[in-house]
This record gives structure tokens, sequence and C-alpha cells, in this order.
């Protein structure tokens, strides 16, 4: 089953460099995991899709869909429990 973990940022978005220490971590610890960033003022359409309308934004989802969805700066045992529900 393929987990991913989608970041929706944006470079002027203080909260987002919050975020990305947790996330450059959490990717170094779960290699089966595929971690994706989405520069929102660059993707607007992907960011629509998503329905992103707060930053940062993470949504986890596998093969079934959508699992969790995190709105804020959000702490690593948060995304792991929810990495965990998705099937990692």
């Amino acid at each position: 089953m393929t987990v991913r973990l989608t970041d929706f940022y944006a470079d002027w978005c203080g909260p987002c460099k919050t975020q990305d220490p947790i996330l450059e971590e959490l990717e170094a610890d779960y290699e089966d995991v595929e971690f994706a960033k989405v520069d929102v003022d660059e993707e607007q359409e992907v960011a629509n899709e998503y329905q992103v309308r707060s930053l940062p934004t993470l949504v986890i989802e596998n093969d079934d869909g959508i699992v969790e969805r995190f709105v804020g700066v959000t702490q690593r045992g948060d995304l792991e429990d929810a990495l965990s529900d998705a099937g990692v």
C-alpha cells in the first residue's frame, strides 16, 4: 500500500517554516512513505483540488484515499499516529 504525506505550504508562511523540521525528521525515519511538498502559490489547482484554505495543511493518504488532514503546525506524534492509521 502506498502512503503519501503532502505538505501544502507557501514561502511567506511563518508556521510552514515551523513545520518543516518536523517533516524533515519524519521523512528521514519513514522511508516507506512518499513525502510531497506543494507550494500553493505555484500550484493553485492542486491546492484547490484538496480544498486547502489555511497553511500549513498536511494531507495523509493511502490507496483508499485521504486518511487524515491537519491544518496548522502539527506535532510529530500526531503525524505518526495518522501514518499508522494509514497503514505504515
